[in-house]
């Protein structure tokens, strides 16, 4: 028998958006009322947090933006973080007591709204709306207060 690998709750939030801040929102595959940012938690607890959030935007959109590629400056860490008590519903994915996670913040500027390809057990859908519509859409609080900080991180 396996023993089970539960969620390390540090994660990262990512703000992907425009030059006119039009933000990429997706809607959960789980929760099809709600739509976010990309989001994903660290898959090691030495994991840096840049390369989390790197690789949940490759994973969730397709958009390359890792150390390498021509996107990769354009990952901005916000020296940001939210403490969140963790929705009822996703509590069974973390260790037994655990009810807290440290989200850290970050951005994505891309040259323009891109075409993301979704990973369909993640999201169903995408679209692109201006940031304070965006952050009007969101689900979750903390997501739509990154989005409204958006004009101060923009590059």
């Amino acid at each position: 028998m396996t023993e089970r690998a539960w969620k390390i709750p540090e994660s990262v939030l990512v703000v992907i958006y425009t030059s006119a801040l039009d933000v990429l929102l997706l809607r959960r595959a789980d929760a099809d009322e709600f739509w976010q940012s990309v989001t994903g938690s660290k898959d090691a607890l030495n994991e840096p947090l840049a390369l989390t959030a790197a690789r949940e935007v490759g994973e969730e959109t397709g958009i390359e933006c890792g150390e390498d590629s021509a996107l990769a400056s354009q990952l901005v860490d916000w020296q940001v973080q939210n403490v969140y008590e963790i929705y009822s519903q996703w509590l069974g994915r973390y260790a037994p007591g655990t009810r807290y996670n440290t989200e850290h913040l970050f951005s994505l500027r891309v040259p323009e709204r891109l075409v993301p390809t979704l990973a369909p057990r993640e999201h169903t859908a995408w679209k692109w709306l201006p940031y304070r519509d965006a952050a009007d859409a969101c689900f979750s609080p903390s997501n739509a207060e990154a989005i409204l900080l958006l004009p101060q991180f923009a590059q």
